[in-house]
């Protein structure tokens, strides 16, 4: 895709996401604050359906490439827009995440390799689908995070692992990413990017991803998501042992707190989110550490995200049950 083909799409995805936005304010597609909200005002839910939209496009230009992968898309961003005009049985949404993640496994020929992988990666892609929807909670962070690991995943397509993945299409990603930043990377956003949009990009990612092991055969590249599952997975190890219900809303992740109690601006909380992992990433292509130093880093990594937490959160917070919000 040449800069003048990348100009035509960039504006092409900034028209469409404002008659998105016309069609959401008719239609009164909003997200209404409430007391366990990073946000106070009204906003517009959904915007991030231009990721699903911009990969459709580049199927439509690009004979119909990837159609397993597309398909997928398709479904479980329907289910997940359905989900954010009204509220889905967790049932239907499992098994159509489920049919999903196995047309995008077909399409990257995942069910080619030895039969104890693919139970792994089933719960690993639906495991980072829920991860990256549970990060979408201030204003910034999905868009910056996605854009920071499109771009290196564009960087290693050019430069490591060459063609493991159309570059169009990741470009086509990034372009749609960069249009949603706009409206999002704010103080006061413009638009939220919903289930529709979290989980879509979720589903993105883990394509290029899944794309990128099989063709490298280094399943240390799921790092590039690094930060995240520090976040989520320490999250949730902390809602066990205050004996929490895991599935239900919450405001206690580390980069809530950031935003909330620290009153850190979103965008702020999301540029550093960003900043670090771009340098784990850079350190990751530029060392390619075996997969032993790779365990024994992220370790260290991990003990050293969770002595912050309790350094910024204290114990108090972490360890014991909130109080709930009195209902009078």
């Amino acid at each position: 895709m040449n800069i003048t083909s990348s100009a035509i799409f960039l504006a092409l995805f900034f028209l469409i996401e404002l008659f998105y936005f016309r069609i959401a304010d008719r239609y009164n597609i909003i997200d209404k604050p409430n007391f366990r909200s990073s946000h106070s005002k009204i906003t517009i839910r959904g915007g991030g359906i231009i990721f699903t939209i911009a990969v459709l496009l580049h199927c439509f230009i690009s004979d119909f490439s990837y159609p397993f992968f597309v398909l997928g898309l398709v479904i479980i961003s329907s289910i997940s827009f359905a989900d954010d005009i009204k509220p889905i049985s967790n049932r239907f949404r499992i098994i159509c995440h489920f049919l999903a993640v196995s047309l995008l496994f077909y399409q990257v020929g995942l069910f080619k390799l030895p039969i104890y992988i693919v139970p792994v990666a089933f719960v690993m892609a639906i495991g980072i689908i829920n991860a990256i929807n549970f990060m979408d909670g201030i204003n910034g962070l999905t868009g910056i995070y996605s854009f920071v690991t499109l771009l290196t995943l564009y960087y290693l397509d050019t430069n490591v692992t060459p063609d493991f993945v159309s570059k169009d299409l990741l470009i086509t990603a990034i372009l749609a990413v960069t249009v949603f930043m706009f409206f999002n990377l704010r103080t006061k956003a413009k638009s939220f990017a919903g289930d529709v949009g979290s989980v879509g990009i979720a589903f993105i990612i883990i394509f290029f991803m899944v794309s990128l092991i099989v063709a490298s055969g280094k399943v240390t590249y799921l790092l590039l998501l690094l930060l995240y599952g520090l976040d989520a997975i320490s999250t949730i190890v902390f809602r066990l042992v205050r004996r929490e219900n895991i599935f239900k809303a919450h405001r206690s992740h580390f980069y809530q707190f950031l935003a909330n109690e620290k009153r850190i601006p979103h965008p702020m909380v999301a540029l550093g989110y960003a900043i670090s992992q771009s340098i784990f990433n850079a350190l990751l292509i530029i060392l390619e550490p075996s997969l032993t130093w790779t365990i024994i880093g992220v370790v260290l990594l991990g003990l050293l995200f969770v002595a912050l937490r309790f350094t910024l959160e204290g114990k108090r917070r972490l360890l014991l049950r909130e109080k709930q919000p009195s209902k009078a």
